[in-house]
């Protein structure tokens, strides 16, 4: 039993929270969905939309009438006392509550000489690309993991639009800490300041390298990774 569940059944509306598990009787059905009851004093809708099966035509289908069926709390009003519910166990993580720089840990579910996918219990799969499997060089994603095993990355990037997580395997960098110059510090000579200008300058250039290269990667992940969320919606349908 998970963890949603309450060993005592909810009485009213007002005890439904998302993502909660409940055992429900099919009650009525519609060309829109099927009403449940859950006891709660009134019906729950099951939308069409939420029956888990691709271009369902015919409710009944689905699920008939009088059916004990196995549900999850979608959305609740408390207000108008509108209960939403779903066949499909909703994903531990919403996009809400994903934050970037969070550490988490999954199951590697796919490899590509790109990357791999890693399931987190998200809606869809977080992908670390090659580049950010180890800290070393790595040449080909399978020498560092492999389908099955459990992975913690880290939250690099959330495209919410596109549905898409970026995650990396490598060691999050220490926050250089800046120390303050004290009033009786010399001030630096003009030699000094020349050669700090010579190195700025050639670190705006490096800068600028690592900003066309990482660009240039950047591009070529969103190209691989618009090719595996056809790939994914593809093999969903």
């Amino acid at each position: 039993m998970s963890e949603e569940v309450n060993l005592s059944a909810p009485k009213t509306v007002g005890d439904l929270v998302p993502k909660m598990e409940l055992n429900g009787t099919v009650k009525r059905i519609e060309l829109f969905g099927a009403f449940v009851d859950i006891g709660v004093g009134q019906d729950a809708l099951l939308h069409i939309s939420q029956l888990g099966k691709p271009n369902v035509r015919n409710v009944e289908d689905v699920v008939k009438s009088g059916e004990v069926v196995t549900v999850y709390v979608l959305k609740v009003d408390a207000a108008t006392g509108r209960v939403a519910l779903s066949l499909v166990k909703p994903p531990d993580f919403s996009w809400d509550d994903l934050k970037e720089g969070q550490t988490v840990s999954g199951k590697v579910v796919r490899v590509e000489n790109f990357g791999v996918f890693v399931d987190i219990g998200a809606e869809r799969p977080g992908m670390i690309h090659v580049s950010e499997l180890s800290d070393n060089y790595v040449g080909s994603p399978s020498d560092v993991t492999k389908v099955g095993e459990v992975v913690q990355a880290r939250i690099i990037k959330i495209n919410r639009k596109k549905r898409q997580i970026d995650m990396s395997m490598k060691t999050a960098s220490e926050p250089v800490e800046v120390m303050e110059a004290t009033e009786d510090e010399n001030m630096p000579t003009a030699m000094e300041l020349a050669l700090r200008q010579a190195m700025e300058g050639k670190e705006q250039q490096r800068s600028r390298r690592e900003n066309r290269e990482r660009e240039r990667r950047d591009k070529i992940m969103r190209e691989q990774q618009e090719i595996m969320a056809r790939t994914l919606r593809d093999h969903s349908n």
